[in-house]
């Protein structure tokens, strides 16, 4: 039996509905941004949302995720598509599905059943570049598909009345083979990802190596959440041409250049961008990627400061860092696009209290600068706005920690004034 693949040219030009929930601890302002970043996922694979569905209940149902209700509602609104003849290709969930939830919706639906979990998978197949990525890549979706093996054998509960321990007389001749095949495969998978961590365990020395070559510098990542603008600053601060599109989840491998200011010479590094709900087996089939934002000396955390919900942004990422074991580390904050930031001017007979969407870009940079000090800027890296002053606080900051780390070792006037 084929195992299930990820593969994103499948499922372009496809189109999807969205679902989300309205929960207590997330309102309906929060689910409709959750799933604005879904439909911004769904793109970026090659799909097109045509439509979404959201329900408020306590917390997700075990069996179906949303109520009885809104799945038919769903489903009828598949069959309405499909008799006008626009066929609905996948639905898209905004949490992690269960094998026992993607189960019963299938059942109900008809039709290919994602969760955020393997849209993310599938968009870092399609990035996925060297053979290190790919490998990573492919160990998470064995990590995601493994306790979902389960419902790739739904197909023996229709012969004879199902299979598995308690099954009842039905299952009679039948629990055993499907219980060997599905072993089988377990057993191929657990095999195959002890395989791909030797894999990754190899390529994590030969990195480790690489990192000792590279000799006494300064070592400085760009972190941040996906989309934010960190491979465009990238080229312009290492003068290179790092791969950079609007899209989510452009740079998989982190890429290195070495980066001279001022006859300072230092590494930069740009990683992968985090994201809200990014699976758990994605951060540790990845952590040989993140290395570089773990040895880093000095991190330089890239805000879209045009998005509404950056603050919670800022929280996704500095999470991620301390999940990784980054947390601490010195950091500055680049608040970039601020040529896109915009506000809604409050009039001056309007009585309602100031919100944060009230702000000009000038009062909320004294309010961070008053926060963070002389630990953030505000810059624009596609319009090039305070690129200088970015380049000489930088100098400074590595200036500063390379007298720190090699006290004895005279970088500015040795080894690379050549260059």
């Amino acid at each position: 039996m084929a195992m299930k693949e990820f593969v994103i040219s499948e499922v372009q030009a496809e189109t999807a509905v969205l679902v989300g929930l309205i929960t207590q601890t997330q309102d309906e302002r929060k689910t409709n941004e959750y799933l604005d970043e879904l439909a911004f996922l769904a793109e970026t694979a090659g799909a097109v949302v045509v439509k979404r569905f959201t329900q408020r209940l306590d917390q997700a149902n075990s069996v179906t995720y949303v109520g009885k209700g809104k799945l038919v509602e769903i489903r009828d609104y598949i069959r309405s598509e499909e008799e006008n003849e626009r066929e609905v290709g996948m639905v898209i969930f905004d949490d992690e599905l269960s094998a026992k939830q993607i189960r019963n919706i299938e059942a109900e639906l008809k039709v290919k059943i994602l969760d955020r979990t393997s849209l993310i998978l599938d968009i870092f197949a399609m990035r996925a570049q060297t053979a290190n990525a790919k490998t990573q890549v492919e160990l998470a979706q064995y990590r995601y598909m493994l306790p979902r093996l389960q419902r790739l054998w739904t197909h023996l509960e229709r012969q004879g009345g199902g299979s598995g321990a308690g099954g009842g007389k039905g299952s009679v001749g039948l629990r055993g083979p499907g219980e060997t095949q599905l072993e089988m495969d377990r057993r191929i998978i657990l095999n195959r990802m002890s395989l791909l961590k030797e894999r990754l365990a190899e390529i994590d020395k030969q990195k480790a190596t690489q990192r000792k070559n590279r000799g006494r510098l300064i070592r400085v990542a760009l972190v941040g959440y996906t989309n934010v603008g960190k491979s465009t600053l990238m080229n312009l601060l290492a003068k290179s041409e790092v791969f950079a599109e609007n899209k989510l989840f452009a740079t998989l491998d982190t890429t290195v250049r070495k980066v001279i200011i001022e006859n300072l010479p230092f590494l930069l590094s740009d990683t992968v961008g985090f994201i809200r709900k990014l699976p758990t087996d994605l951060v540790d089939s990845f952590k040989s990627t993140l290395d570089e934002v773990r040895e880093a000396d000095l991190l330089l955390h890239v805000v879209d400061i045009s998005h509404p919900d950056f603050e919670e942004q800022i929280e996704v990422v500095n999470k991620t860092l301390a999940d990784i074991g980054a947390g601490g580390k010195p950091m500055m904050i680049l608040f970039n696009k601020i040529d896109a930031y915009t506000y809604i001017k409050k009039e001056e007979d309007d009585l309602t209290p100031r919100t944060k969407a009230n702000w000009t870009l000038e009062e909320l940079m004294r309010t961070w600068m008053a926060k963070m000090e002389d630990n953030c800027l505000f810059i624009s890296a596609r319009e090039k706005t305070n690129l200088e002053q970015l380049k000489e606080v930088v100098y400074v900051r590595v200036k500063e920690l390379h007298v720190q780390k090699y006290p004895y070792n005279d970088f500015l006037y040795q080894h690379y004034t050549e260059e």
